[in-house]
């Protein structure tokens, strides 16, 4: 979130804008970066202009890893999962060659099987075309699938996929995102046993 939020503030900046914090910026992140712009720009009371766009996709990739960094609990978790025999993939709103980069600098990418970003496929969260594309490249099916998420676009691409979703108490989504989730986790550490609990119903 922070390199978000700081490629965001400069691209305000670049047009007289003011900036907003990282809570802020959290608040209006989940739909694409075409979303986060027009959400910014109209609290400002501002239209993005046609070069916004470009300039903050170029920007976040430049800076993806600057100051991002996982949470505490995140990579041992991830590892102790695939132990467990889980295969995992990434569902995500970023553009793929941008999340590919932050999530191969967070040095997790090598656990992961598959990565669907916003432009992987013509669709993206909450539509469930998105996460069901995702999970048929890392080889799985709804059926045999858990979704982790801290959005409430993440909980409604599963439930529209036909797969559980637990809500990641820990992230950025406020706790009413939750709402739909098949569990609420309140630790990074929680989701191998939940997940295993919600896989055999």
């Amino acid at each position: 979130m922070p390199d978000i939020a700081a490629a965001l503030n400069r691209t305000l900046a670049a047009r007289g804008l003011a900036p907003f914090s990282e809570r802020e910026t959290a608040a209006m992140v989940g739909d694409g970066s075409d979303r986060l712009l027009a959400r910014a720009f109209a609290a400002r009371g501002a239209m993005p202009d046609a070069q916004a766009l470009p300039e903050l996709v170029a920007d976040y990739a430049a800076h993806a890893t600057v100051q991002t960094r996982l949470f505490p609990g995140v990579a041992a978790t991830l590892a102790a999962l695939r132990a467990q025999g889980w295969t995992l993939a990434v569902c995500t709103n970023k553009l793929e060659a941008a999340a590919r980069t932050l999530l191969g600098a967070l040095g997790i990418l090598p656990l992961l099987s598959a990565v669907g970003g916003a432009d992987t496929v013509p669709a993206r969260k909450p539509d469930p075309a998105h996460l069901l594309v995702t999970l048929a490249a890392a080889g799985g099916v709804p059926g045999r699938a858990v979704m982790l998420g801290d959005h409430a676009n993440d909980v409604r691409a599963a439930q529209a996929a036909g797969m559980p979703a637990i809500f990641a108490a820990w992230g950025y989504g406020a706790p009413s995102m939750a709402d739909g989730a098949a569990a609420v986790a309140a630790r990074v550490e929680d989701v191998p046993p939940i997940a295993a609990r919600l896989l055999a119903g």
